[in-house]
């Protein structure tokens, strides 16, 4: 992968993965995260062919629009944008800097253990796993769980896929990816009714 490609790529995950920390409208934290799936699959096409790579940007865009179509389907005055996820602006950056730093000094030692790994994408994965446990560690919020479980695996998938081209493990990833927008979107609707 071009160097340039790869470090505006990561630049712009970085920007990308801020905003969406910080925006508390659902539907701008949804767009942010098809634009996740979309980097993410730029990374991934430096590790795997570009058809394979396409199985997580497609199964990303479907778990994205399990979690729109739940939201849409709920009344108005069940959806919160706020609930209890963390507003003070100078916290949250301040989250997001220190998984900057923890990947950036991760990932050096992650390619030295590994060689088949190129620092850059293995930052990028580091990235989004730190930033998907920050989601799921802030909330208590099925919706944004459900973002950070997202993110947290298309981090994973990125860092696996210079480990491991298999069609099959592609498609069990894919299907995981599913498996938790459908999940989360179930729990969201079941704590839906058990309110009184």
């Amino acid at each position: 992968m071009n160097a340039f490609v790869l470090g505006f790529s990561l630049a712009l995950l970085a920007i990308v993965c801020l905003a969406q920390l910080l925006t508390l409208d659902w539907r701008w934290r949804l767009g942010y995260l098809s634009a996740i799936y979309l980097l993410a699959f730029v990374l991934i096409t430096a590790s795997w062919p570009l058809e394979l790579a396409a199985v997580k940007l497609v199964s990303g865009w479907m778990a994205t629009a399990v979690l729109g179509l739940t939201q849409l389907n709920k009344p108005e005055s069940e959806v919160s944008d706020a609930d209890d996820f963390p507003q003070s602006l100078l916290f949250l950056s301040m989250a997001a800097g220190l998984v900057i730093v923890l990947a950036s000094g991760a990932a050096p030692a992650m390619v030295a253990w590994a060689r088949q790994f190129d620092p850059g994408v293995v930052w990028g994965g580091l990235f989004l796993i730190g930033m998907g446990l920050l989601h799921v560690g802030l909330s208590s919020n099925v919706f944004n769980n459900g973002l950070g479980l997202l993110i947290l695996l298309a981090g994973f998938e990125v860092i696996y896929a210079g480990v491991e081209t298999s069609i099959l493990v592609a498609g069990l990833l894919a299907l995981l990816t599913l498996g938790i927008s459908l999940v989360s979107a179930f729990l969201m609707q079941a704590g839906e009714g058990q309110r009184p």
